[in-house]
């Protein structure tokens, strides 16, 4: 009676663990850590979403069980913000479900749709739910790599010829969480193309849909002609109105998805609590200019962000999308991995990141830096992690020197 059961056995330790327990160590102690290491907005839910929530749960009739697909009304707003976003029509009846967060939609829908020794094909690194999901289910996951271009193109087309038995779904995800990659249409167009040749399923991660910062706009893969024969898509309400902690996600696209995800949560959950849902159908229905300050506030904070590490002489590249920098280890501190140094980042400048390891093991040699503080915060971070770089001979671009702290910072 000792031994690990089954499905936890398949679980690897959390790569997360030990720099959590640094991190809380650290303020049991007195110390101010600056936590850039998770994915939680820290901005509040616009007004007219919380007050539409407040308006209904004062209604008694909405205290009862809800529908695990969600309320009519969310569907169809949720159908609507995909015809106005992407030009995109969907049937909120066939082709929409309610999830509590997109990844419980994906991690429900690939205990649906897996059988024990399936192969799935995963970007690596990623977001763990991706993988994990599936692993959970019993399948086998082979790795592709998580850029959108060629590379994973040919790789996938590897991936169908050396896979026994065959794989049968995808996993996509731009922006991507951790890499915030994005993805084009045209990247989209070979993608689908190349699975219903294949005939393989692709389920893309829509969640930061509404977080770009370029010219590039986030596309729907369900834009592509043809998508829905084999694509699913999920998306969240979690960042882009600032509601991680409402749990109010979608997943949209192919009707056999869909059923079988409706079959399955109909036997796991009542849905989410009904004013939930009616304050998200205010989200999606009412005004927008809130995603667009939600949007431009992330963007001053990834400015912010990448000048204070560009003048400390750590060269992270501009993400134009997620609320994350994907952060390659300085020079110096290559050796000993991203767990490692993230620990001794926490130690000696106060400040919490992501160790790449724990998005995938082609995520070692990287770290994942939330854009989760203020401005000020984030200046103040900046400014350790310099005196953090300095102290181990990592020296400042020339250019920097003569630049005030208020232009660096």
């Amino acid at each position: 009676m000792t031994e690990e059961f089954h499905r936890i056995r398949r679980l690897p330790p959390y790569v997360f663990a030990s720099v959590n327990q640094a991190k809380a160590a650290a303020r049991a102690r007195g110390e101010d850590i600056i936590d850039l290491g998770m994915g939680n907005p820290d901005s509040p839910t616009p007004p007219h979403i919380v007050q539409k929530l407040i308006e209904s749960v004062q209604n008694p009739r909405a205290h009862g069980y809800s529908v695990s697909k969600g309320i009519p009304g969310l569907r169809k707003a949720l159908a609507g913000y995909y015809e106005r976003r992407f030009n995109v029509k969907l049937n909120p009846d066939t082709e929409v479900i309610a999830t509590l967060g997109s990844k419980e939609g994906l991690a429900n829908l690939a205990a649906a749709i897996t059988s024990p020794g399936d192969t799935i094909l995963v970007p690596n690194p990623s977001y763990p739910i991706h993988q994990f999901g599936f692993i959970i289910a019993g399948a086998s996951v082979r790795s592709i790599p998580a850029t959108p271009d060629d590379t994973m193109l040919r790789a996938l087309e590897r991936a169908v010829r050396h896979s026994v038995p065959k794989p049968t779904a995808l996993i996509v995800n731009f922006p991507s969480n951790p890499t915030a990659y994005l993805a084009d249409l045209d990247f989209y167009k070979e993608l689908v193309a190349f699975a219903r040749r294949e005939e393989i399923f692709i389920l893309s991660d829509l969640a930061y849909a509404e977080i770009y910062f370029g010219d590039l706009v986030p596309p729907s893969i369900l834009a592509v002609p043809g998508a829905k024969d084999i694509a699913v898509e999920f998306t969240s309400l979690s960042k882009t109105y600032c509601m991680a902690g409402w749990r109010m996600g979608f997943a949209a696209g192919n009707e056999r998805l869909i059923s079988a995800l409706t079959r399955i949560k109909s036997y796991l959950d009542y849905g989410a609590f009904t004013p939930i849902q009616v304050a998200a159908v205010a989200a999606l229905n009412g005004p927008q200019d809130c995603v667009a300050d939600i949007r431009a506030l992330y963007k001053e904070r990834r400015d912010v962000l990448i000048r204070g590490l560009h003048a400390g002489g750590w060269a992270v590249p501009s993400p134009e999308g997620s609320m994350f920098a994907w952060a390659p280890i300085p020079e110096p501190f290559r050796e000993m991995g991203s767990v490692e140094f993230s620990k001794l980042l926490l130690k000696e400048a106060g400040v919490a990141v992501a160790p790449g390891l724990g998005f995938g093991e082609h995520g070692e040699g990287y770290v994942r830096i939330g854009l989760v503080e203020n401005t000020q915060r984030l200046r103040q971070a900046t400014r350790a992690i310099r005196g953090f770089l300095s102290a181990h001979g990592v020296k400042a671009p020339p250019s920097s020197a003569s630049k005030p702290e208020s232009v660096e910072s």
